[in-house]
């Protein structure tokens, strides 16, 4: 069986060495990268034959006469929907970090990209793959969660792209979106929501989910100590370990037919839009 062929767009950012493993781990082959900046000395650990570029409309030369399999975006946020049209447009099935899209009306007009193309469009769910998450799933029972999901920045973050709302779609977004979406993917959809603090660098609020009231606190305050903690019923949940190779379980489901895609997005973008409105609102 022939190896698939992947191309990657942001390699020189923090989450693609992630998805560098997991292309090696599932015998992939990354024919060609691409970032801005030329600091991805990480590709010789993987891939040191791949072609590398820093200009976009020459990684796009390089790809117009070549079939690859799968294209990899690990771009900011608020480039996701053009590179996804990007990897259709070239014929390609397109795995995209989360958020898929930081507006949930692109989705829609993704969905018909999609269709109109014939490929595939794949979001990166990695914490669906948790061991400890998929335990807690389908019990049926009603449950009171709280999670504290503290990462703290230093002052580089407020210059880079991920402060910037429009670009990273704000923290809940950024920093919350695989949160949320483990959440409605184990207690059901969201009614009732309220939020306590909204701040460039915490949320925190309440919500009423179909099986379960959750307390939530996200924060990149650098004061902070490090802190991933799920507490549900008064037991803490195990939350710091088990994330090592997510990413390639999510390779291996893609490449089996089975991985999560646009449809799968659509309830964590839109309670994130909400919990940005009741904000507002206050």
């Amino acid at each position: 069986m022939a190896k698939k062929t992947f191309a990657l767009l942001g390699v020189g950012g923090f989450i693609a060495s992630k998805h560098l493993q997991a292309i090696k781990e599932v015998g992939g082959e990354l024919v060609a990268a691409l970032d801005p900046k030329d600091s991805v000395g990480i590709l010789d650990s993987y891939f040191p034959d791949c072609e590398f570029f820093t200009e976009f409309e020459r990684f796009d030369r390089h790809l117009s006469d070549k079939k690859i399999d799968y294209l990899v975006v690990c771009t900011p946020n608020y480039l996701h929907d053009s590179h996804i049209r990007f990897g259709l447009r070239i014929g390609a099935d397109v795995i995209c970090e989360k958020p898929l899209v930081i507006n949930s009306k692109n989705l829609d007009k993704l969905e018909e990209a999609e269709k109109k193309s014939g490929n595939k469009v794949y979001c990166v769910l990695q914490l669906r793959y948790h061991p400890v998450v998929k335990k807690l799933r389908g019990s049926g029972d009603f449950h009171k969660v709280h999670i504290n999901y503290f990462t703290p920045r230093g002052n580089w973050y407020k210059y880079s792209w991920k402060m910037d709302e429009k670009k990273s779609g704000g923290l809940a977004m950024n920093i919350g979106v695989h949160l949320f979406d483990m959440l409605i993917w184990l207690f059901g959809h969201p009614s009732k929501i309220k939020v306590t603090k909204y701040t460039d660098d915490t949320v925190s609020g309440e919500m009423d989910l179909c099986t379960a009231n959750v307390k939530f606190t996200l924060s990149i305050d650098k004061n902070l100590e490090p802190k991933r903690e799920i507490i549900i019923d008064g037991d803490k949940i195990d939350f710091t370990t088990g994330f090592k190779d997510l990413h390639t379980e999510v390779y291996k489901n893609i490449l089996n037919g089975n991985g999560y895609g646009i449809e799968d997005c659509y309830p964590s973008i839109e309670l994130i839009e909400r919990i940005k409105k009741c904000h507002l609102n206050t």
